[in-house]
């Protein structure tokens, strides 16, 4: 495989030339990180995500990384690249568009159904009664949550692996901030989680073991475990964004669910300030390590 890594014809005051032998030696040392990120990747979303999609979609990034580094900034190129070809996974990703307007539909109408469920029934439904209620079969219903799932993990990736962000010279203290905040919400909302949710969001994205093994610890079903965790997901979103992003949060006066969710949300504020949430990441938007 010929890699070549032609240098901008220009290049700015602030940016150390490298040479084109140094971009491409660059280059063919970092390959195997790719290959690492794109089988983490593959790890987490639907068997019909192509291995060859997202390599190439690495290697352009990685390529594009060694154009744009500057040893000036005091980065390692790994992490530097890392971060970018990351985000070019992630781009590819919603390009492939694999969690489909059809899944989404459908996720978005057993949300419905499980709310008007648990208010009719005072308790959350099990599979089988939402899928009677929808009229699909309980591996159908299953199949959809698990393909939102998915979805999901991309989505709580960014936060949850902060550990491996690189800050962009780009960003200024302000978004910094709110970067850090966000995290610190995160940390707080999966904190505040009943504690069985707790359980199964820490164990399932956090730790990233397999569903079988969380549901023998927990004495329940796969399916049951699969059921907590589309609840615990739903409390960390709508008890982020009444904080973050208040006008994404449906308006609901009344009724059990609305109060329990209320109930969460201030949970939520009144375990840190904006101080504390901080003081989850450093200056540079790295998760810092717990006090053991």
């Amino acid at each position: 495989m010929t890699i070549t890594a032609t240098a901008p014809a220009t290049t700015t005051a602030t940016t150390t030339a490298i040479s084109a032998r140094e971009q491409e030696d660059m280059i063919r040392a970092h390959m195997p990180l790719v290959g690492h990120i794109v089988r983490d990747m593959l790890s987490r979303v639907p068997g019909h995500v192509h291995r060859d999609d997202l390599t190439s979609a690495g290697l352009a990034a990685l390529v594009t990384a060694a154009r744009a580094f500057d040893p000036e900034r005091g980065i390692p190129f790994g992490r530097f690249a890392a971060v970018r070809v990351r985000g070019a996974l992630l781009d590819e990703l919603r390009q492939l568009d694999w969690a489909s307007r059809t899944v989404r539909s459908r996720a978005r109408k057993a949300d419905a159904a499980r709310e008007e469920l648990t208010r009719t029934l005072g308790r959350t439904p099990t599979q089988e009664e939402l899928a009677a209620l929808l009229g699909v079969g309980v591996a159908d219903l299953n199949t959809v949550d698990d393909d939102v799932q998915r979805a999901a993990v991309l989505s709580l990736q960014g936060f949850a692996a902060a550990d491996d962000m690189v800050t962009e010279t780009s960003a200024g203290p302000e978004e910094m901030l709110l970067f850090r905040e966000r995290i610190g919400y995160l940390h707080d909302a999966i904190q505040a989680l009943p504690e069985r949710l707790n359980r199964v969001v820490t164990a399932t994205f956090l730790e990233e073991r397999p569903l079988s093994e969380v549901a023998d610890e927990l004495g329940v079903s796969e399916s049951r475990v699969s059921q907590l965790r589309t609840e615990a997901l739903g409390l960390l979103r709508e008890g982020m964004n009444t904080h973050l992003n208040p006008e994404l949060v449906a308006d609901r006066t009344d009724g059990c669910v609305a109060r329990r969710r209320a109930a969460y949300a201030a949970q939520v504020a009144a375990r840190g300030s904006l101080h504390t949430r901080l003081a989850v990441t450093n200056i540079h938007g790295v998760k810092v390590a717990a006090a053991a």
